[in-house]
């Protein structure tokens, strides 16, 4: 008889014991799911608002590069919060201000509404699950960490297949029109909220905190707690100030503020620029959902290539095959154009994100790398609203998408180019930066351990 035991420190299904670290990656991901999905996928309404409102697309993609704007501002704090106080706390704010603004986007009116509503608030709670989120994971894992973060990543991929589906069905289901646009923002808010607070409880900081190791540590190495109290607080701050010193740190932010100023005009007007071309709107959302399932391939298995073989090269190969794909954009007429368009881009575009936690990882070793992940998001934040806000003033200045499409490629290359001056990842940039902690070199601990 198949033996169970659920207790997080001695986790065994079916007879074999099960890391709890696996745990960790599938609450990530379904977390992911139900609040990322539902944001990013909001892209394919885009026209609906254009048509439910009479908001030009230059307005209603400055509403996409505000929320861009302040997630990547809130990136930095974002990844502190995590660092300091844990991201079980932090994801419980993430939760609620998740419900809140797709609550409130749907009851909006006006357009400066929908720049509190979805810009502000809305993009706050998706600062919190970007960043502490996936810095928490890396916690867990001294091997395997490209599988596990592929894993993790790869939820943002399947998750548009999940939500413009529910979002399609939830407008013709209130009749289409506005009262749909609201329903569409109000029943996956609600829905998702309280999924993601019920999944929270199954979530823990770090190893140590239920008394294991990390996932492929030895045995014999203490099991040390890193995010409690006033260590977490010194931790974070000597990390960070030697962090700021590698020219790596500036440089990823750079990379991340292009690849993203790039992507983001076509996650954001790819469907638009289909119905351009007067393909239908269901056609076109299928593109983006092609995409989007396109990019899963790539988002589990650049993790695991980095991981393996190094970060530099699986970075700019990603970002050139961003770069590729676009110039068929300036032909597409036809549905197929557009679907073959989603499948060469959505390679590239899903292994640009995933490859940068452990690229950090490689870089830093066991640094708290939260609010230095948050920094880079931060550059990912106003690149996504660059792209968004630029894209759709030149689609209405020039009635069509070519100098957008232009831009996008433009912008993707200047990343390839950034990628190739990163150092490589063969070895870690700060070996030593803990021989910086107050009492360093006493005999007392510096750390936590669960033992204490």
């Amino acid at each position: 008889m198949a033996k169970f035991n659920l207790e997080p420190s001695n986790l065994v299904i079916g007879g074999r014991h099960v890391h709890y670290a696996w745990v960790i990656v599938a609450v990530g991901a379904v977390m992911r799911l139900f609040s990322s999905s539902f944001r990013s996928s909001s892209s394919i309404l885009i026209p609906r608002l254009v048509d439910s409102f009479g908001w030009s697309y230059g307005a209603v993609g400055l509403g996409f590069a505000i929320q861009w704007i302040v997630s990547g501002l809130f990136g930095p704090p974002a990844g502190w919060l995590g660092d300091r106080y844990g991201v079980r706390w932090t994801m419980r704010l993430g939760a609620v201000l998740f419900i809140v603004g797709m609550v409130l986007t749907g009851f909006m009116r006006e357009l400066w509404q929908f720049y509190l509503f979805f810009g502000v608030i809305l993009s706050a709670a998706m600062g919190i699950f970007q960043v502490p989120l996936t810095a928490a994971v890396t916690l867990w894992f001294r091997k395997h960490l490209g599988t596990g973060m592929g894993l993790l990543q790869s939820s943002q991929g399947i998750g548009p297949l999940v939500a413009v589906p529910i979002m399609l069905y939830i407008i013709h289901l209130f009749g289409g029109g506005l009262d749909g646009l609201r329903a569409a923002f109000w029943i996956p808010g609600i829905v998702g909220g309280a999924i993601i607070l019920v999944m929270i409880r199954f979530f823990y900081n770090e190893p140590a905190q239920i008394g294991v190791r990390p996932f492929g540590a030895p045995e014999d190495e203490p099991i040390k707690a890193v995010q409690t109290g006033e260590i977490a607080k010194v931790r974070t701050k000597v990390f960070l100030k030697q962090a700021q010193k590698t020219g790596a740190f500036w440089n990823l932010i750079g990379i991340h503020f292009w690849g993203c100023a790039g992507h983001a005009i076509i996650l954001v007007y790819l469907v638009a620029m289909a119905e351009d071309e007067g393909v239908s709107k269901g056609l076109a959302a299928g593109a983006f959902v092609t995409m989007s399932v396109t990019s899963t391939i790539t988002r589990f298995a650049v993790p695991v290539i980095a991981d393996r073989m190094g970060s530099k090269p699986a970075m700019a190969g990603c970002f050139f095959l961003q770069v590729a794909p676009i110039c068929l954009l300036f032909f597409a007429q036809d549905a197929w154009h557009f679907y073959l368009f989603a499948v060469l881009f959505g390679i590239g575009f899903g292994g640009e994100m995933s490859a940068f936690p452990i690229i950090n990882r490689q870089y830093y070793g066991s640094g708290p790398i939260g609010t230095t992940y948050g920094y880079q998001m931060m550059g990912a934040g106003v690149g996504m609203a660059a792209g968004a806000l630029i894209g759709g003033q030149l689609r209405d200045i020039t009635g069509n998408f070519d100098a957008t499409m232009g831009l996008s490629l433009a912008l993707s290359m200047v990343g390839v180019i950034s990628i190739m001056l990163l150092p490589t990842t063969k070895k870690e940039l700060l070996p030593n930066w803990e021989d910086q902690l107050p009492g360093a070199g006493d005999s007392a601990p510096t750390h936590i351990h669960a033992a204490d």
